[in-house]
């Protein structure tokens, strides 16, 4: 049998850890980025083209080849890196050359960086070479942004869209 003085203990426990969770869950306040700042995040997959172009087997190769396995063309799976530049107000902060993924490396490339940035204007430049040109680039785009505090823009890459869509 209880009695009411453990009633009332109990109860005191309780309400004292009831008010230690309240208090804990309002505070301390946590900020994944500081005060008065945005984020620039550039993200996309996209699959470069293939390393070497697809090569027309002669009828002897082809009479070489297995019956289940022979084809007219032989088209190597491996695919290009993929190079990309991001300019801020003239300063280049990201340049990377991205490696297909894959055991093959046959998939698309993948990035994802993220940069922090003063709630501003920008003038954001964006570049991709994903051909086997040796200089330039095969999609650029300019754009001028204003970065709002605690906003996040996202650069994307769509080539069904016309190239990097900003978002």
């Amino acid at each position: 049998m209880i009695t009411a003085g453990r009633r009332v203990l109990q109860f005191c426990v309780l309400a004292l850890v009831a008010a230690a969770v309240a208090a804990l869950g309002s505070g301390p306040a946590y900020r994944q980025i500081p005060d008065g700042t945005g984020v620039l995040m550039l993200t996309f997959v996209h699959a470069a083209d293939r390393r070497t172009e697809c090569r027309r087997l002669t009828a002897e190769e082809v009479a070489k080849l297995p019956p289940n396995m022979r084809r007219v063309q032989d088209c190597p799976r491996e695919r290009r890196p993929l190079y990309i530049e991001l300019d801020v107000d003239g300063r280049t902060i990201y340049r990377h050359s991205l490696p297909p993924t894959g055991i093959a490396g046959d998939g698309p490339s993948r990035v994802y960086e993220k940069f922090v940035l003063p709630a501003g204007r920008y003038a954001v430049d964006v570049r991709l070479r994903d051909t086997a040109r040796a200089d330039g680039f095969d999609h650029e785009r300019r754009e001028d942004v204003v970065l709002a505090a605690d906003q996040i823009l996202v650069i994307d890459f769509n080539p069904a869209a016309g190239g990097f869509v900003f978002r």
